[in-house]
């Protein structure tokens, strides 16, 4: 769900106290490193270089990522229980490569991500997680 500039403003304040900047200093660019190599990273929640633009109904936030390294520009995923996500897929490389994705996604009515984009009766949008096959196995005898 997209965020105004007032509710950015606030989770911004909210996740950044959450910011161990001492830890942060310390894992240094290992902590980097492993948010490279592994994509995600508990060190890197609430840094006060990724802005929340937008919340996931989880409780999570979607995040711009505005330090000066490799991934400026790019969009995160995150959350308290595993920190910041690191999501490889394309539509993840900027901001308005997501937001042409979900365009794409809602003039097409097809699923981003395996969610399909769904109008509720009071005209709301919400994603819903839809299995992009069936999974079942069929078991011979």
């Amino acid at each position: 769900i997209p965020m105004s500039a007032r509710e950015i403003a606030a989770a911004w304040q909210l996740l950044t106290g959450f910011y161990d900047k001492c830890e942060a200093d310390q894992e240094g660019k290992e902590a980097d490193n492993d948010f490279m190599k592994l994509g995600f990273s508990s060190v890197l929640y609430g840094h006060p270089q990724l802005i929340p633009i937008a919340r996931d109904p989880g409780g999570g936030h979607i995040v711009l990522d505005h330090r000066p390294e490799i991934d400026r520009g790019r969009v995160h995923e995150a959350e308290a229980v595993e920190g910041v996500m690191r999501v490889s897929h394309e539509m993840w490389t900027s901001l308005p490569a997501l937001m042409e994705a979900i365009a794409t996604s809602l003039e097409a009515g097809q699923p981003l991500n395996g969610n399909m984009p769904v109008v509720d009766e009071e005209q709301r949008l919400y994603w819903d997680h839809k299995p992009l096959r069936n999974d079942r196995t069929l078991h011979r005898s």
